[in-house]
């Protein structure tokens, strides 16, 4: 993976979730800011998208969940979503992370 972040975009295993990887790029990581950013644009799609970052589970929707990854710069996180626009829901949250959130 690139200093940016990279994609890898899959059938999921059930057959019906999509899954990106994605590496947190900006200086500070997933900080309330863009954690913030993140989150609203999640809310945007009937999709549900959950985030992993080793271990940990969390909703994409919700803040307080993805301020618990402390993922700091270089963390990769999977994106997983499924829904009927899973796709663009995706696309565009890959967008906002490695644009680095709006940040630099």
């Amino acid at each position: 993976m690139d200093e940016k972040s990279a994609v890898n975009m899959t059938d999921g295993e059930d057959g019906e979730s999509l899954i990106r990887e994605v590496v947190v790029a900006n200086q500070h990581g997933l900080h309330a800011r863009p954690a913030g950013k993140l989150a609203q644009l999640a809310q945007t799609f009937a999709a549900d998208v959950v985030i992993t970052l080793d271990e940990q589970e969390v909703d994409a929707k919700s803040i307080l969940d993805v301020l618990t990854l402390a993922a700091g710069q270089g963390a990769i996180l999977q994106l997983r979503a499924s829904g009927s626009d899973a796709a663009e829901a995706l696309d565009r949250l890959e967008a906002l992370i490695s644009g680095r959130f709006e940040e630099e």
